[in-house]
Parts: structure tokens; sequence; C-alpha cells
């Protein structure tokens, strides 16, 4: 059965809501208790894209608060507290405790509580009088945020920043890795499965790789551990293979301009935990949900823009056509003689339309909120000219050329800063080599239209670091110790070498290439240098190659460290689909960023290392 980790993670949730008891069929608990559900912000973002209020009422919950709101006391009423384990989220819940809010406390943290965090609870709640209130407490390894079947999001803000910070010590580093493997654990072990790991050497790839290998075997010693279960599967079941990649592998794909229906309504409109609003028609803001219910949506994500609008045309003409057949078939024969043959016709048509009324409604509704999103996009590219920015930056990462005038023309024409700004640095990643002369009409026209260039001099700053670094012998660019020079060396390594990233054939990405690679196991340069972990293997025979590790494999889990996108979800996606047989590729990744939020690091890292003008750069 293919890993689903939306399913997954709904039935971890389902369960927490039903006590932690078994559900039934339903996904409902066979004895119905009504509770009360406190959560803090980061579980409610991990709830929204899952849970809906009425699957809450379903589950017996009457009411829900944040934990950090003042809240009355609810007698008799049980309360499911879920919440990241926190110094600040213990002393509230001990608080609450001690105030005896709630009848019962069932505690549930979305990754495993720390030791220290849990004896100042227990202390807390003794010295409070209140430990009875307590019933349970659970780590329920759900730090992650699932969007779609096969996508999810650790949600952690700025994490490329933090990684590329000059700035940034062993110990930061050490800290921002153990929290990636932290997630990535938890998305494991909700889909129990311990996966064969393979990663490019160097970086916080082969980090988060090295330290999530050696956090399964210390958690596979334990008899009963969360994967003993999945144990019993490994001889009939083949494990998945988890690809771990650095946002610098393929720099460009984070700040390109895209004209597919999903990457736009993300990167234009602010999609956010599957949510977003745009103006009505009467001028106030609309909100709108996009998911897996929405059926137009399903279908259409991966089309180009002008495919959408011809195809939202097509779905309103047709549900012009089925109501006008509705009305045809019950508006009678007029001037017909009444019989009575008529009469059981004329109600067994009457049923019918009435029957059909809910799905013409749905359909109505559907085609409405994609009209309301069209017209909002398409006075976005309008304005921006955000067709003829896609298909520049496409024929600059395909050819690796672009005509001068055509450059200046752009940087001069429609467009936001960030819009020039982003076409700038593509120009950069995609040009082999550079002529100074460009370089500085470049910069001299983003200035002209008063573009804060300190991402632009960031690029060029590390494109200009990793041709000198290029001599360098192996071994020192290999050093994980020697993180400054290995950090510049490989970012670039990923800027150049993997810069031609749109093939002129099928559009492909380096990413989808190289998954693709790994997913059959045959040899391949691309890939021959890639690590190998197995968790289950002796520790001696880890990193080496093994026949069994090779693959091929049927599931993927891909994951970006440093923000991924929609833009690589997609391309994954029509991976694992154009594969025969067919594969199936779940992605996630530190945090999903839009082109201008991902831009905003950038121009934060020119400044830490004193380059470009200090002006903020806005998002759009």
């Amino acid at each position: 059965m293919a890993l689903n980790l939306r399913q997954k993670q709904t039935e971890c949730i389902t369960r927490m809501l039903n006590l932690n008891q078994p559900v039934n069929a339903g996904a409902t608990a066979n004895e119905e208790v009504y509770k009360i559900l406190i959560y803090d912000r980061f579980c409610q973002d991990i709830l929204s894209p899952l849970i809906h209020v009425k699957d809450l009422r379903k589950h017996g919950v009457t009411l829900y608060f944040l934990i950090d709101k003042d809240r009355k006391p609810v007698h008799d009423v049980p309360a499911v507290y879920f919440v990241q384990p926190t110094h600040l989220n213990v002393q509230r819940i001990v608080a609450d405790a001690s105030k005896s809010l709630y009848d019962s406390f069932h505690l549930n943290f979305s990754s495993s509580i720390p030791r220290p965090l849990l004896e100042d609870l227990a202390s807390g709640t003794i010295n409070s009088d209140s430990i009875e209130r307590i019933s349970k407490v659970h780590d329920q390894y759900l730090e992650f945020v699932t969007l779609e079947d096969n996508l999810f999001s650790l949600a952690y803000k700025n994490c490329y920043l933090q990684l590329n910070d000059p700035s940034a010590g062993d110990k930061e580093i050490e800290e921002i890795i153990e929290k990636i493997v932290s997630g990535l654990f938890c998305v494991l072990a909700t889909l129990a499965v311990v996966p064969i790991i393979r990663c490019p050497r160097g970086g916080p790839a082969e980090m988060v790789a090295s330290l999530l290998d050696q956090r399964f075997r210390d958690h596979l010693l334990a008899k009963n551990n969360l994967f003993s279960e999945a144990g019993n599967f490994t001889s009939s079941f083949q494990r998945p293979i988890l690809c771990l990649f650095d946002r610098n592998f393929e720099l460009s794909v984070a700040i390109q301009h895209d004209f597919r229906y999903r990457p736009l309504v993300h990167d234009v409109l602010g999609l956010r935990l599957n949510r977003l609003s745009v103006q009505g028609e009467k001028g106030g803001m609309k909100s709108f949900e996009l998911d897996r219910s929405d059926p137009f949506w399903v279908a259409n994500w991966s089309l180009e823009f002008p495919e959408v609008a011809l195809e939202i045309e097509a779905q309103l003409n047709k549900y012009k056509k089925d109501v006008e057949e509705v009305n045809k078939r019950t508006g009678g024969n007029s001037g017909a003689e009444f019989d009575g043959t008529d009469l059981v016709g004329n109600t067994k048509h009457l049923m019918n339309a009435v029957n059909s009324l809910p799905e013409l409604t749905e359909r109505k509704q559907v085609i409405d909120k994609h009209t309301n999103i069209a017209t909002a996009l398409l006075g976005e590219i309008k304005e921006r000219s955000l067709d003829s920015y896609a298909k520049k930056e496409n024929d600059m990462m395909v050819r690796g050329v672009i005509d001068r005038s055509e450059l200046i023309g752009a940087l001069k024409g429609k467009g936001t800063k960030v819009d020039k700004l982003r076409f700038a640095i593509m120009y950069l990643i995609s040009t082999e080599s550079l002529h100074q002369s460009d370089v500085e009409m470049i910069e001299t026209a983003l200035r002209e239209s008063e573009v804060d260039t300190t991402a632009f001099q960031y690029v060029k700053k590390i494109k200009s670091l990793n041709v000198s670094l290029a001599s360098a012998n192996s071994a020192s660019r290999s050093n994980i110790v020697d993180w400054a020079e290995k950090l510049y060396g490989q970012s670039i390594s990923a800027v150049t070498a993997g810069v031609k990233n749109l093939l002129s054939s099928d559009h492909q990405l380096a990413l989808s290439r190289t998954v693709e690679a790994l997913m059959e196991g045959k040899p391949n340069p691309e890939i021959d240098s890639y690590i190998i972990f197995d968790p289950r293997a002796p520790k001696s025979s880890s990193g080496m190659s093994s026949s069994h590790l090779k693959g091929p494999f049927k599931e993927a889990i891909v994951f970006m460290i440093g923000g991924g996108n929609y833009v690589e979800y997609g391309s994954l996606q029509e991976l694992a689909n154009r594969l025969q047989p067919v594969k199936h590729v779940i992605y996630g990744t530190t945090e999903i960023l839009t082109g201008g939020e991902f831009i905003e690091q950038l121009a934060l890292l020119g400044q830490k290392m004193g380059l470009g003008t200090s002006v903020a750069t806005p998002a759009h």
C-alpha cells in the first residue's frame, strides 16, 4: 500500500481527539465523550489543513481555544491539549491544572517531550496538588504540517538564512540540524517506515542524514519502538528511499517565476495552509480553500494559466447547458393535453431535477471560486508582465544566454521591484560566463528602479567565491567541519553545476532527474558519489554501497533543506506518474516559500556579509 502521509497524520489526530482510544470504522470512538481542545499556534497550523470544525464536532469537541488565551473553568469536562513541548507551554498547563480549569487533562505533545520538561510538569502539578487531574501524557510525533497526500512542511521559518549565516557558529548549526532531524523523525514515525537514506556529500544534507541515521539506531535499540510493528513487514515490503537535498543544490527553482496554476496561486496570491484571500467583486475580501476536496483544483493545478482560464470557461458552459437541460425537462409540454401518463413522466423528471440540484449548486460554487481566483491572477499578470518574466527566465535557463536589449527591457519594464530582482538573479545563475560590463549594467538598471540589490550582490559574491574555490582539492572541499569554505563551495556548485535545471525537451528539474536516478539505482555518474545510510544495517556497513540498498525503489520521500516550493512538488509528482510502473513520491521541506520570501532571506545574508544597500525589500 502506498504511503499516504495525510491519511496517517489525520488518523493520529483523530485518535488523539478521542482521548487516544481506538476508533471504529466511522473514525469515531466507541464511547462519545464531550471535550475541550486546547492548542498552541504551531499545532493550530498542523490541525488547520486536516481537520475542519465539523470534524471536531464529530469527535465530541464542543469548544476549542489557544493555550495563551485567558479561559474560564469548564467543570466535568476533559480537556485535550495538543501543544509543542516548550517550557512556556508546560508552565501554562501547570497553571491550568492548579486552577482546576477542567475535570481531567489529556496532554499530547507534538514531538517527544524532553525529560527536564517532563520533570517540570511533574513537580509543578505535585506542588500545586493537581497531579491527579493529569490523566495521560503522550508523545504524538506530529510536528509537521501536511498540506496534501504527498506534501509536508516542517514550518521551520528562515532555515536557509540560519544555515548560511556567516556568523553562525558550530553550536547554532548543530541546533538547526537537530531541529530538522526531529521534524523528519516525526514524519517517518507517523508513516512507520525506516528508509534507506541517500544524500550528496558535504553540507547540511549530509549532516541531517548522519544525525537521522544515529537517531534511528538509538531508537531501534528499544524492544517496543515506534517501528517495531513495521519491522515485521520488511521482508515482504520494500522500504522507501529518503533523498535529502540542500536548497543550494538548485537555487534557481526557489527564485524563478512560474506560469502554472498552483505555483502561480502560491507565489502571487499567497496560498498558505491551503487557504487564500482575494478581492471580491464588491470590494471585500473573499477567502477560499484549495485542497483535494476541490475537483477543479485537483484536475488543473499543473496546467499553465491560459489553459486554466479556458477550462473554467468550458466548465461554465457545461454547467449552463446542464441547467438548461433540467429546466427543459421540468418545464412540461406547453399546450399539450393533460393525461395521466404525462403526470407520471413529469413527476419522474421533477424528482431527477431535485436530485441533481445539490450537485449543480456545488459545481457552480467551484466555478465561481476559480473565476474569482483567475480574475485576481489575471490582474496581477497584466500589471506585472508575469508571463513575460516566466518565459524569459525559462529561455535563459535552457539557452544560457539572453539578448542584452531584452534583459534591460525587462528590468526597465513592468513588474514589482522583487520581480525585477528575481529576474536579475536568474540571469546571474543561468549565465555561465558573466561579463563585468553586463553585471554593472544590470546593477545600474536595478538602482534606477530603486531596487535593493543586496540579494543580487550576495549571489554574485557566492558565484565568484565558487570560481576561486574550484581549484581547491576535493578533500578540503568535502570536509564537514570546515563549514564556511564547504558552504560557499557547495552552494554555487548548485548554482553553476546545477544551473541547467530546465531541459529544453521536457523542462525537468535537476532535482527530479536526480531523484529518478536514485530510485532507479543504476550506475549513474550524477549520483555515484552520493552517500548511503541504512539505519537497520550494522554501523560498519553504513555509508557503503550495498546491492539491496541500490533499488529500484517504488517509493521515495524527497526532503529539501532550506525551503521548497510548489514548482518542485509539481515536478516530482509528474515524475512519479510518468515512470513505469508508476512510482510514489512524497515531497517535504523545512518551509514552503514564495520567490519573494526566499529573496528576503538572500538579502538578509547579503547584509550580514556587508554587501549592497540596506533598504529592506518589500515582499510581493
